[in-house]
């Protein structure tokens, strides 16, 4: 199917490893020039090579902090270099786990920072171009537990919720505009991020992290952890010409794993 994506530019959050790069090889296979970033230049660095020998598309990459105030700035100072942005995927990775009873300010003020503050004003700097031009996709890593919490992901269940709602609001203010907005929400993908998860629940409890896969995976309909590359697939269509019909949906990546309807 070609998705009409040959020459767009994307900007793409926590791009070294894990869903966001997924979502960069997935763009850039389809011709996507790219301006990855997350915190670390050199894994950025590494990322945009490797991108860049296997895809032959041109990757930048800049440095920044999505938990620190400031960061959209230095991220939307390096795309206005960089050249007209049509697609931002806005992802970032995970706060801490934390006891929903036992939260505190400093633990909602880095979380609500990273993972709503940070991607909301980079979207909204980023928007006005993709107005003025006609065309523009915005996409948003999510979480399943937008839909289905779990207990000691409570920082991310709210800060990504509280994403989600600006997705689907502005995605019905501009909806007429040429610009998408939508939100993908990953269940249990394979990455270090599900790993730290998984392991970290399987000490708290006492448990083989074995045991803490096995139960998540009998939760699964289709039985196993999913793969990076079968999101990074779907950004790849939501951003496409064939998608201009979605607009503020969040789509679940989880192999049946949300219960509610």
């Amino acid at each position: 199917m070609e998705l009409g994506l040959s020459g767009r530019r994307a900007l793409v959050g926590g791009a070294s490893s894990g869903l966001g790069r997924a979502s960069a090889d997935a763009l850039a296979a389809e011709g996507c020039d790219l301006l990855i970033w997350s915190r670390s230049d050199e894994r950025l660095a590494t990322a945009a090579d490797e991108i860049r020998s296997t895809h032959g598309v041109t990757v930048a990459h800049v440095a920044a902090d999505a938990a620190q105030p400031g960061a959209a700035e230095i991220v939307a100072a390096a795309a206005a270099q960089f050249g007209p942005i049509d697609i931002v995927v806005l992802n970032a990775g995970g706060p801490p786990t934390s006891d929903p009873t036992a939260t505190d300010p400093e633990g909602w003020r880095r979380a609500f920072q990273l993972l709503a503050i940070t991607p909301i004003e980079l979207a909204t700097m980023l928007l006005p171009g993709m107005r003025e031009r006609g065309w523009g996709r915005v996409i948003s890593l999510l979480s399943s537990t937008v839909r289905q919490p779990v207990s000691d992901l409570v920082y991310s269940n709210a800060g990504r919720s509280a994403l989600a709602s600006w997705l689907k609001t502005t995605a019905r203010e501009i909806g007429s505009s040429g610009v998408t907005v939508n939100g993908v929400m990953p269940g249990r993908i394979a990455t270090a991020r599900i790993e730290q998860l998984d392991s970290g629940r399987a000490e708290r409890e006492g448990r083989a992290e074995e045991d803490v896969r096995t139960e998540w995976i009998g939760k699964i309909p289709a039985g196993r952890y999913g793969r990076p590359e079968e999101l990074g697939a779907l950004v790849a269509f939501l951003a496409s010409e064939r998608a201009s019909y979605i607009t503020g949906q969040l789509i679940a990546v989880d192999g049946g794993l949300i219960a509610a309807v």
